[in-house]
């Protein structure tokens, strides 16, 4: 192995371990919220902060961190990512009150933000064009990997050693991660060095993002259209902001001048608006419906993101050889296919059908992330990877969001405020179809997005 070649895997093993931490937090973090309510005695909205604080930290920071990646160095943004990520999440384990907690989440998210925004642009710094689809899959591949172990390892730490051991046990993942950071990404890449962070661009941004994603999951009281309107407005000023300024936080000309990047970004935001609450959906459905034990139903549903993890890097290899429209075109239809046989769920639907479904979403999941991040990440300049690395994680993330602010919405205007209960589980399944409907929609429209975003091989 030359040395150019050891430096690739090196760097690849970082961004991969790295990568690896985020998901596994967040999936083993949902697991313990029952026992963290136990101990401090916290009702549904509080315990609810626990998660929504670090995605919302994290989806707020995630563009002006790209963009101050860019302008003082990759590399110290994402090692500066992984100790604050590191950092915050040990210091969770020692947290006295909820308030506390709620706190190290939110410093949790800013790291997390800093590793996301920056570890698919220092891959595409270091992999050539003809490696790089390969190397995103295996990263991507981390991802699910994470998601996959998190419940599994959260239940175990937190039945046999607490929920404070969840946040104990991440240290020497993150201490391996940094020094790792540190000693083996010799380059720096500092594309925008000496430009002006936009500060006000940056707030507009974040005040946008918490009233989009806010106000659609109050819908529809009033409350939630008074946000939605709020941060439809501070969304237009960000845009005619971020237009007018010498120094952008956020290109917003690559949306108007690069198709490639702007439709696969777009088909990004869909993807996961559509896919990220189905494992929320039928970990209800499979309990409350089927009966199913947790641990059962997590069973079920680990069939997901294992597919994802097989399969990932594959799609990623074909993507340096095949158009990533082409493969990216073909996963979205497939999740279209996957989303619509959960349409029909019923009381009578055999266990086997849903693990099937789950199969068919993972691995259209699967053929769709990592071209399309591939796509993404090659569509633009090296001056522009931070940005671009920024713009996808939010992408993800919105979507993330949107896709629970959809389940919420369908909860209330279906359920109401009410527990799910036998009485209410016509209408639940009623909610879950409709949901699975929308998603389903949302892909077929994706896959104009995915297929015509235009050629980077001509």
């Amino acid at each position: 192995m030359t040395k150019e070649q050891t430096s690739k895997t090196s760097v690849l093993v970082v961004a991969a371990v790295t990568t690896f931490m985020g998901p596994f937090m967040v999936s083993s973090v949902n697991v313990a919220l029952p026992a963290i309510q136990d101990e401090f005695s916290l009702d549904a909205v509080l315990l609810s902060w626990i998660a929504n604080a670090y995605l919302l930290a994290t989806g707020v920071s995630l563009v002006p961190v790209g963009k101050m990646a860019d302008i003082y160095g990759r590399k110290k943004a994402f090692a500066a990512g992984i100790f604050v990520f590191t950092l915050s999440t040990v210091a969770t384990a020692f947290c006295p009150s909820v308030s506390w907690i709620i706190g190290c989440r939110v410093v949790q998210g800013l790291g997390a933000a800093m590793t996301m925004a920056t570890s698919f642009a220092i891959i595409a710094a270091v992999f050539p064009l003809s490696e790089r689809g390969k190397a995103i899959g295996i990263t991507v591949a981390a991802v699910y990997i994470g998601l996959s172990v998190g419940p599994f390892a959260g239940g175990l730490l937190t039945g046999f050693l607490g929920w404070r051991s969840i946040f104990l046990v991440n240290g020497p993942i993150g201490i391996l991660a940094f020094v790792l950071a540190v000693t083996k990404i010799r380059q720096e890449c500092a594309d925008a060095a000496g430009e002006k962070l936009d500060l006000l661009g940056s707030m507009l941004y974040g005040i946008a993002l918490v009233g989009i994603v806010y106000g659609l999951s109050a819908l529809p009281r009033s409350i939630g259209v008074g946000l939605l309107c709020a941060g439809f407005v501070a969304f237009g000023m960000f845009v005619w902001q971020e237009l007018r300024t010498p120094c952008p936080v956020f290109e917003v000309r690559l949306f108007q001048h690069n198709r490639t990047f702007a439709f696969s970004s777009l088909a990004a935001l869909i993807n996961y608006a559509a896919t990220f609450a189905v494992a929320f959906l039928l970990s209800l459905y499979l309990q409350y419906i089927k009966g199913l034990s947790p641990q059962s139903a997590g069973l079920a549903l680990v069939w997901q993101p294992i597919t994802m993890a097989l399969f990932s890097p594959m799609a990623g290899r074909l993507s340096d050889r095949i158009e990533p429209a082409v493969i990216a075109s073909m996963g979205m239809a497939l999740t279209a296919a996957g989303l619509m046989l959960l349409i029909f769920l019923s009381h009578s639907t055999p266990l086997g059908y849903v693990v099937a479904s789950l199969i068919i979403l993972g691995f259209g999941f699967a053929l769709f992330s990592s071209p399309n991040m591939n796509a993404i990440m090659s569509s633009v300049g090296k001056r522009y990877y931070g940005v671009a690395s920024g713009a996808v994680a939010t992408m993800r993330l919105i979507g993330q969001m949107l896709s629970m602010a959809t389940a919420t919405l369908a909860f209330s205007l279906l359920i109401g405020n009410v527990s799910i209960s036998p009485d209410t589980y016509d209408a639940f399944l009623s909610s879950v179809r409709w949901v699975f409907s929308m998603f389903s929609g949302m892909c077929l429209v994706g896959i104009y997005f995915s297929f015509t975003r235009g050629a980077l091989r001509v």
